[in-house]
């Protein structure tokens, strides 16, 4: 009862969840222009996902699964299904999604281990894997009903049916973590703990044994997915797409939400977006995003590129963008390796490195 009457009030007075403000960049999230100065290591119309053993990047790319010794890339796996997610495994094999449907291990000690499959928890949009030093596996289910390409409409339809489960390869157990999630997308061990990319509420969360979730961070200015370790403690989180006022509108205006789901087609949504500015039929233009036909990198972001530096506590130390002037946006994953850091940025369809101490400089100058 008390929270009803809670919400209602934060309904009339816009506070809360009912607010429609979002964070600004400052501090450690200030805006540079990192990112879209990167160097481009390759150029990949289908790719998903990395991911590193500390000596190779990974890379799925549509079906197959790519491992690169410098600039040049190797086809390694090839399967059945698109790949949308993949893991190094500590004894040398990998881990991959396929179609989101089930995972898959390939090579090391438990090659051809499958879950996913008749007699298993059905999988519908898994789009993270992690490994721990044990072998154990953690892996986000995005959505339950709604494929890993669907996300803008998990996002727009107020979804809340993400999950986590933790696989184990050794006997195929599998054991659910959470669920009821606003879209799980990004997980990893941290200190005991499974953390959490919950994108749809901004935030990262802990999931402990026998413990309630806790918030690590929350309030982020975008909608959180994949983490990685860094290899100087921390770790590496990434933001797809970023909030907007309008956005946060939209998603409270009910009624002209569910229209537009209905009678627009997703391109045209008042919706976040992996790249923007390649049709005047988009929902944001005007004077606000242009200025004498010169695009504004202040401008409120419809796509944006964006690489968070965390602490072992869950702190931002500081960040890496690709404003909204620039093309390196829709960034959905990043790993360290080797003194480098690659990202690969689905709006631009690239696969970026960046020299992490220069990086880390320009982010902090």
């Amino acid at each position: 009862m008390i929270d009803s009457i809670l919400k209602l009030t934060d309904r009339l007075l816009g506070r809360g969840d009912a607010a429609i403000t979002v964070p600004v960049f400052d501090g450690p999230l200030k805006a540079n222009n990192v990112i879209e100065a990167a160097e481009v290591l390759d150029s990949l119309e289908a790719a998903q996902d990395l991911a590193t053993d500390g000596q190779h990047l990974f890379v799925a790319n549509g079906t197959c699964v790519l491992r690169y010794k410098g600039n040049v890339s190797e086809k390694i796996h090839d399967f059945e299904a698109p790949v949308t997610a993949i893991a190094c495994l500590p004894d040398g094999g990998i881990a991959v999604s396929l179609a989101g449907r089930e995972v898959l291990v390939v090579g090391g000690d438990y090659d051809g281990r499958r879950w996913g499959g008749s007699g298993d928890i059905q999988f519908y949009a898994v789009n993270a894997i992690t490994a721990s030093t044990d072998g154990l596996l953690l892996v986000t289910d995005g959505s339950v009903g709604r494929s890993t390409a669907h996300w803008k409409t998990d996002l727009m339809s107020l979804g809340a049916s993400g999950r986590v489960f933790e696989l184990n390869p050794a006997n195929g157990n599998i054991r659910s973590v959470a669920s009821g999630l606003s879209y799980a997308y990004g997980v990893c061990y941290a200190d005991g703990a499974a953390w959490v990319s919950e994108s749809w509420r901004h935030r990262l969360v802990a999931f402990r044994n026998d413990h309630s979730p806790k918030a690590v961070i929350s309030g982020l200015p975008g909608y959180p997915s994949r983490l990685s370790p860094a290899a100087g403690g921390g770790y590496w989180l990434t933001c797809f797409v970023l909030r907007t006022q309008l956005v946060e509108f939209v998603l409270r205006e009910h009624s002209f939400r569910k229209r537009m789901l209905k009678e627009v087609e997703p391109q045209y949504w008042i919706a976040p977006a992996l790249n923007s500015g390649n049709t005047f039929l988009e929902p944001m233009q005007g004077a606000h995003l242009k200025m004498m036909g010169v695009v504004k990198p202040w401008a409120p972001p419809r796509s944006y590129g964006l690489i968070i530096r965390l602490n072992n506590n869950g702190e931002i130390l500081y960040s890496l963008h690709s404003r909204f002037d620039g093309k390196n946006h829709g960034v959905v994953a990043a790993v360290e390796c080797q003194g480098d850091l690659y990202a690969l940025a689905q709006g631009s369809q690239r696969i970026l490195k960046l020299p992490l101490a220069e990086a880390e400089r320009s982010a902090r100058a």
